[in-house]
């Protein structure tokens, strides 16, 4: 069975940018290209796993969000073709959810499309919906410092569900996916 790392984009690759259309507006987090360079190198497979409501609220379409996406890879030296997989969920909160965080659909379709066994996968991302959507595919899950704000009661949520907290995606490696 394979092993995974699941990831979220806004505040976990990149910085968060409320409704971001313009790929001059993406700005990558630090390490975060080293990171994910190793965790490829390593052997598990990467999807990204990102809510776009700003779609379905017509504030940007499809290619707006492709062209951020393309230029994320692109400062991050990366081909295009990067992520094993890729799922962005346009709908708005309040409309009928298919693929929106925490909807676990993609994540039980890439269990079965690619063999994974989700005890050996993870989804990480800044916003308690990332771990959340990981826990309940099996997975487990972690919280990054490098979006919205982690605050003590987030701290307690995670820690009565043995989500992990790290700093950035580069720290996540290190602690849990590189063996010393």
């Amino acid at each position: 069975m394979s092993r995974a790392v699941f990831l979220d984009r806004d505040g976990t690759l990149i910085r968060d940018v409320h409704y971001l259309k313009d790929p001059n507006d993406v700005e990558i987090i630090n390490g975060v290209g080293e990171a994910l360079r190793i965790i490829k190198r390593m052997g598990y497979l990467i999807f990204l796993h990102t809510n776009q409501s700003g779609i379905a609220r017509g504030y940007y379409d499809w290619s707006d969000v492709h062209s951020c996406n393309e230029r994320m890879l692109q400062e991050f030296g990366l081909s295009a073709d990067f992520f094993d997989d890729v799922c962005i969920a346009p709908e708005s909160p309040d409309q009928v959810i298919q693929y929106r965080k925490p909807s676990i659909l993609f994540q039980q379709e890439m269990i079965v499309k690619f063999k994974l066994e989700p005890s050996n996968c993870w989804m990480i991302g800044d916003k308690w919906i990332d771990p959340q959507t990981g826990l309940d595919a099996g997975m487990k899950g972690g919280l990054v410092r490098t979006g919205k704000v982690v605050d003590s009661e987030l701290e307690k949520m995670a820690k009565a569900n043995n989500v992990e907290l790290f700093p950035d995606l580069l720290e996540f490696v290190k602690q849990q996916l590189v063996e010393i």
